[in-house]
């Protein structure tokens, strides 16, 4: 082992320069697989925590609404009472955990905190915000029974399940995270490629040497083992650099500026960063393994 060790140093010390660039390399695409890595948790853990959080509104015909949805147009007492009165129903409150109505005053309260310091604030009134009952359902997947069962009604405007608006959203996200692994995906092949060609150049170097090597009997992998643990050694180093970038992106800058910018949802934390750590050195050192043993396997055939 002391030979190996040995063989390793030195090809490490005749290739700096391309051994600085399998570390580059490879830091840079670990970085955006754990990057995406992050996004995917970070998806999954808001979307559990918005989805819990979703309701299903039914928003009352107001003197604005449209005539085609609201012919009759602002929504009598009798229509709120007939609405509470089903919400209560035998048929509806197995799926509900809990409702509630906001009239137009309310409503309008909630606007100038939502719109607070925008000029579109000044110019709406309390009567052309719909009144609206608010509903939480036990499990957010069942919104389609409120929307059916409300939906047509006279007195009700329309009828929206809060997750459309969430499935947008995470739609978009989910888009970011393909497109971000994508571009892991193309970085890991070049770090794959860039670490099979300098152990090519560097096998090549000592070519003389592994011939020596072989006609005194040894064997392919005793041979081999240098050539690998220098693309893993550098692979290994660029991975920790990677580990270190990602958990500094959840310190500094999830934890750091969007949890305080954005204090209304969860983001991932340092014990999700820490998971993704390990991985991202496994990965790097395979990687670099594999890529290392294919091409003194495959070109130099020793």
């Amino acid at each position: 082992m002391k030979f190996v060790f040995k063989e390793v140093a030195e090809g490490i010390s005749r290739n700096v320069s391309m051994v600085v660039s399998i570390i580059l390399v490879t830091f840079i695409s670990l970085t955006f697989v754990g990057t995406a890595s992050l996004l995917q948790m970070q998806i999954g853990q808001m979307k559990n925590y918005w989805y819990d959080r979703a309701q299903v509104a039914i928003y009352l015909c107001t003197d604005v609404s449209p005539d085609s949805a609201c012919p009759q147009g602002e929504a009598s007492g009798d229509v709120k009472t007939a609405i509470e009165e089903k919400l209560n129903s035998a048929t509806l409150k197995p799926y509900i955990e809990k409702f509630y109505f906001e009239n137009h005053d309310q409503a309008y309260e909630t606007f100038q905190q939502q719109f607070e310091g925008n000029a579109v604030a000044k110019y709406v009134t309390k009567n052309q915000l719909n009144e609206t009952f608010w509903v939480k359902l036990n499990n957010a997947n069942q919104g389609k029974i409120i929307t059916e069962s409300f939906t047509g009604v006279a007195g009700v405007e329309e009828v929206r399940d809060q997750r459309s608006y969430l499935d947008q959203i995470f739609s978009i996200l989910n888009a970011a995270s393909l497109a971000a692994i994508g571009v892991a995906g193309l970085m890991l092949i070049s770090a794959a490629l860039l670490i099979s060609t300098t152990i090519r150049l560097s096998a090549f170097s000592r070519r003389r040497e592994l011939g020596i090597m072989r006609l005194v009997g040894a064997s392919n992998f005793y041979i081999q083992l240098p050539f690998i643990l220098e693309g893993v050694v550098a692979a290994t180093i660029g991975s920790v650099l990677a580990g270190g970038a990602v958990l500094a992106i959840v310190q500094f800058f999830v934890q750091g500026y969007l949890a305080q910018v954005l204090p209304f949802t969860s983001f991932v934390g340092l014990a999700d960063g820490l998971l993704v750590v390990p991985v991202l050195i496994g990965a790097g050192i395979l990687l670099a393994a594999l890529a290392s043993g294919l091409s003194i396997r495959r070109y130099l055939k020793i």
